[in-house]
């Protein structure tokens, strides 16, 4: 299995989740989650800033990810249900 860098990762084809919510001023912000990665949020002022600049974030989430040998779940790849029933008494 060749080894998967930070470059393959980059140019997958993310699951990009979009929406709109308050900030605490009750002022209007959008995000950006990533389906296959559920602690990836970026948030800019507006859709067109969050869609320009969420690949620096999701670049450094990724180094991060790699360097602690993390599983990167891929587009596609089915997220496996944990088996509860072994996990919980």
């Amino acid at each position: 299995m060749a080894n998967k860098d930070l470059d393959y990762y980059l140019n997958l084809n993310w699951t990009l989740i979009e929406g709109e919510d308050l900030d605490f001023d009750g002022n209007p912000y959008h995000y950006i989650e990533i389906k296959e990665i559920p602690s990836f949020v970026f948030c800019a002022k507006t859709i067109e800033k969050a869609r320009e600049n969420y690949k620096r974030q999701l670049k450094l989430t990724l180094i991060v990810m790699l360097e602690s040998g993390e599983h990167i779940i891929e587009p596609g790849e089915e997220d496996e249900e944990p088996d509860w029933e072994s996990l919980c008494p």
